[in-house]
């Protein structure tokens, strides 16, 4: 009997040192409630011992939670975008008690989803629908995050960031902002077109100038004396060919005449002596 009771104490010891120990892990924070009280001072990880008949231990996790939503997206010209939202916060441990303490355990769905909900609305309202398919979107993101933390400042959450995944707009919708997106496209693609001709037509009136430049140098050079020269140089030329030519001169420039006459010149001269 002695031992039964024994180790039924042993047991109730055992139960109650089990009970009395809560261990806080890493990415955690501990918040002791005592009679329904809660502690001023956060615990840190490590295992902690506490009166579990008049203590409990709230543990609060600090790494970062992603909270997804589905909703309705209000645009400036009224339209609603139904989107998919990823919301990265997390708990400040410096300020879990005053979490627990002001909002409590549920606060996710007691703060950051109504918070959520009313600065996308705001924020939303003011692009248009086309904007969340360019690069307005992560404008359009981070001004949802500072909105939030407008709201949530003090309260011991820090939203780190606030990402559209999807964007579903109506069909009418999304088939006009493709057709004004390729409408877009091909403008730039005719402004590239014009570009190029422009500059291929300033080209060809730069080398025209050039050429016309040239040839006024040439003609500018070309005066009696030069063309005198040239002609005694040709008749030098002249001179050297052992072929018989007939040459027709004014005194200053040379004319050869062409194979076919000199052969009709030398066939009447053939004639007349026959």
């Amino acid at each position: 009997m002695n031992k039964g009771i024994q180790q039924l104490f042993l047991f109730v010891l055992v139960a109650v040192f089990m009970t009395s120990c809560a261990t806080v892990r890493q990415g955690e924070v501990g918040v002791k409630r005592k009679l329904g009280k809660y502690s001023d001072k956060p615990i840190t990880e490590g295992l902690r011992v506490f009166n579990p008949f008049t203590t409990r231990m709230i543990k609060i996790s600090t790494q970062t939670e992603n909270l997804e939503v589905g909703l309705s997206i209000p645009s400036k010209e009224g339209l609603n975008i139904r989107s998919e939202v990823s919301i990265l916060y997390n708990v400040l441990a410096n300020q879990a008690p005053d979490l627990l303490r002001n909002i409590g355990p549920n606060y996710e769905q007691n703060v950051v989803i109504p918070v959520f909900r009313s600065a996308v609305a705001d924020v939303s309202s003011r692009f248009y629908a086309k904007d969340m398919h360019t690069g307005e979107r992560a404008t359009i993101e981070r001004a949802i995050r500072d909105q939030m933390m407008v709201y949530l400042d003090g309260k011991g959450i820090e939203v780190e960031a606030v990402l559209l995944k999807s964007i579903q707009m109506p069909p009418s919708l999304a088939n006009a902002i493709e057709e004004k997106l390729e409408a877009e496209q091909q403008a730039q693609r005719m402004e590239f077109v014009l570009q190029q001709a422009q500059q291929q037509a300033e080209q060809k009136r730069i080398e025209a100038k050039g050429v016309r430049d040239a040839q006024l140098i040439i003609a500018e050079g070309l005066d009696a004396n030069i063309l005198r020269f040239k002609s005694i140089e040709a008749f030098m030329e002249l001179s050297k060919s052992p072929n018989t030519k007939i040459i027709v001169t004014d005194g200053d420039l040379p004319i050869l005449m062409e194979s076919e006459l000199q052969q009709n010149v030398n066939q009447v001269r053939r004639s007349k002596y026959q």
